[in-house]
């Protein structure tokens, strides 16, 4: 599995209809209209997330391994 940035997760997450709701610290929340689950998306500069994160993040966003 590709490792990905916050910064890239986001950029994908708002392709994906997800929108910004608002930034806490150095974390990006993402809702989506129809849903119940919140998205926090940790923006760190360029470091990359850890893959338990990472998937968990795709699971709740329904995103797929050939679209990082």
């Amino acid at each position: 599995m590709k490792s990905i940035s916050g910064k890239e997760l986001c950029k994908l997450l708002e392709k994906k209809d997800w929108i910004l709701k608002k930034i806490q610290g150095s974390h990006h929340i993402y809702i989506k209209k129809g849903r119940t689950e919140r998205i926090s998306v940790p923006v760190h500069q360029n470091k990359d997330l850890k893959i338990g994160l990472l998937k968990s993040i795709m699971k709740i966003a329904n995103i797929e391994d050939n679209e990082l």
